[in-house]
């Protein structure tokens, strides 16, 4: 039924029960995973009302980078045994956006990603890449509380 499963993973433990989830579904199904952690770059369109110079985004977007790469080495020794195939990959960007934009890419039958559990009002205002995901996606989600 899934033969390609998409698990986002921020080092959260949010999405440390997803990525248990999408093992589950993935030995039932034979299925190869796609895990991906996302970053989002600094950048002088920011919030801050001190702008940036660049060296000082430079700097930081490397150190984003390195745990971005940290994350998925965490994700990898969490599916040493995972008998089928496991993909790896760091995107840049606005999370929900960059896994709707890379389930697409990669042809994912289904997502399965953690929930930051926020409530009604907060996530009516703020979103939550859960949602946002879930609402766009065109293959089934599945939100790992």
């Amino acid at each position: 039924m899934y033969s390609k499963i998409l698990v986002p993973v921020d080092g959260s433990e949010g999405s440390w029960r997803a990525l248990e989830q999408a093992v589950a579904i993935g030995e039932k199904f034979e299925a190869n995973l796609i895990v991906v952690t996302v970053i989002q770059p600094y950048n002088n369109a920011s919030l801050l009302s001190v702008p940036l110079d660049s060296k000082t985004i430079s700097d930081g977007n490397s150190e984003l980078e390195k745990v971005g790469d940290k994350v998925l080495q965490m994700a990898a020794e969490r599916l040493i045994s995972y008998k089928y195939k496991v993909d790896y990959c760091v995107e840049v960007g606005h999370p929900s956006e960059r896994i709707l934009s890379l389930a697409k890419k990669v042809k994912a039958e289904a997502i399965v990603l953690g929930s930051r559990g926020l409530s009604g009002i907060a996530e009516f205002f703020l979103g939550s890449v859960s949602s946002k995901v879930s609402q766009y996606a065109d293959v089934p989600v599945l939100i790992v509380k």
